[in-house]
């Protein structure tokens, strides 16, 4: 019985970590593919510099969590992406925090891809 609450509590926590923050779009990576031509849409790739390059999308520019999103522009919609949509959901918190409005997470992050 402890053991199925352990297990219930951490895939509470997981979903809750992993839902995109208010006012964050989500979109799957069925989605991303038919958007990525997209000239008003900036999209970041927040994995660390070794994920990266170990495999990516062209389109994605690496900026690993951490860094200060505070230059991207503000005018247009950021993508971000992870490995599983975790860190991705993070990064999509603190622009909104930093005054971004137009924010979009990609579920499943490169796992899904």
């Amino acid at each position: 019985m402890e053991t199925f609450i352990i297990i219930v509590a951490v895939a509470v926590f997981l979903i809750w970590r992993m839902k995109p923050g208010k006012g964050v779009n989500s979109i799957s990576t069925a989605e991303l593919k038919s958007i990525l031509d997209d000239k008003d849409k900036v999209f970041i790739d927040v994995r660390t510099p070794n994920e990266y390059r170990s495999r990516n999308i062209k389109q994605f520019k690496n900026m690993p969590l951490g860094t200060d999103f505070s230059k991207l522009p503000k005018d247009k919609e950021i993508v971000v992406i992870c490995q599983s949509g975790m860190r991705s959901s993070n990064a999509c918190k603190q622009l909104k925090k930093l005054g971004y409005e137009k924010v979009t997470n990609v579920r499943g992050g490169m796992s899904a891809y």
